[in-house]
Formats: C-alpha cells, sequence, structure tokens
C-alpha cells in the first residue's frame, strides 16, 4: 500500500489493489466524474470493464481516502491482437510503422481520478505502480487526442505518440496510441 499525503485535505490517499469487480460501480462513477459520462455510456463502459477484468493478467489498482471512498483508479492486462482495442488501432500503428508496440505491451485500459482529486499526484501514483508490475518492456494506452492534463503526465512519465487521430467506434472525438518504455520514467 502507498500512502499519499494530501497538502490542505482531511485524510491521506492509498494506493493499493482493487477489486474492480466489486467496485465497478464506484469506479464508473469515479470515470462519470472525470471523463463526463451520462449514464448510457456508463452502463455501457460497466459490461466492458466488468468482461476486461476477466483477461488473463488483468490487474487493477485504487486510490482510496482513508474511509474506503474510491476516487481513482487504473485497471491494465497484456496486450492481445485479437482483443478489440488492438484491432481498432493496429492500422493506424501500422500505418506509423510501429504496430511492433501491439507486441510484448501492458496496455493501460483505463485511468481516472476525480476530478476533485486530481494534481495530487495519485494518476502518476497509480500508473507507475500499475506498471511497475508488468511483465512486459513496454506500455502502451490511448488518450483523447487534444493538449490536455493527462497527455501531459503521460509524456512526462516517458510516453510517446505513436499514432494520432485514431478513431473509434462510438468515440465523438478522435484519440492518440501513446507508448513508452518500461518502467516508466520518474522525475
Amino acid at each position: 500500500m502507498l500512502r499519499i499525503c494530501a497538502p490542505g485535505r482531511a485524510s491521506d490517499i492509498l494506493i493499493g489493489p482493487l477489486d474492480l469487480a466489486a467496485r465497478v460501480d464506484e469506479a464508473l462513477a469515479v470515470q462519470a466524474e472525470a471523463f463526463g459520462l451520462g449514464p448510457e455510456e456508463v452502463g455501457v463502459r460497466r459490461q466492458i470493464v466488468l468482461r476486461h477484468i476477466t483477461f488473463p493478467g488483468a490487474r487493477a489498482l485504487g486510490a482510496t481516502t482513508e474511509d474506503g471512498t474510491l476516487v481513482g483508479f487504473v485497471y491494465g492486462m497484456p496486450n492481445d491482437r485479437g482483443h478489440w482495442w488492438s484491432t481498432v488501432v493496429e492500422p493506424y500503428l501500422h500505418t506509423q510503422g510501429q504496430a511492433h508496440w501491439l507486441d510484448d505491451s501492458f496496455v493501460i485500459t483505463e485511468l481516472h481520478v476525480h476530478p476533485a482529486h486530481q494534481k495530487l499526484g495519485i494518476g502518476r501514483a497509480l500508473i507507475t505502480r500499475i506498471t511497475d508490475g508488468a511483465a512486459q518492456p513496454r506500455s502502451i494506452l490511448s488518450a483523447i487526442d487534444v493538449e490536455s492534463p493527462a497527455r501531459g503526465l503521460y509524456r512526462s512519465l516517458g510516453y510517446q505518440d505513436l499514432a494520432l487521430r485514431v478513431h473509434f467506434p462510438s468515440a465523438p472525438r478522435p484519440y492518440a496510441v501513446m507508448g513508452a518504455p518500461l518502467p516508466l520514467r520518474r522525475r
């Protein structure tokens, strides 16, 4: 368990293993706040998360207040070219000569921190802790293709753009696929 001292906060934040299947609704409430999702989208994502967490090697970490309130989470798994995400991003990566990133990579599937707890180092702690436990030599992820605090965080950890303007079915905005060697860069 990692403890993050939260300046000006009543309690510290604890980073540790998360039973995502048991706490999926709490995690999706965090994601809905952080990502601006409506109830219908949360319902769709619930089924996706519950399916993903059964994949071989899938792991999740949570960030909780001392009273157990979930304020952030990350989950990921070893990448598999047969998974839906890989089949969507592969043509974009192939065009850029980067398709090899899909092999022997740990994919960050979701990383979200409740807006009231952002800018405390929680996202950084979650992603570095989960990738530190990966057996793969690199990590990949996708993020909305705009300059944002999330993209800045990923770049500070060593992630680089591999493909831009990636379109996922049903996603209104394009994404960037990013990759980094492991372990991730520290400050």
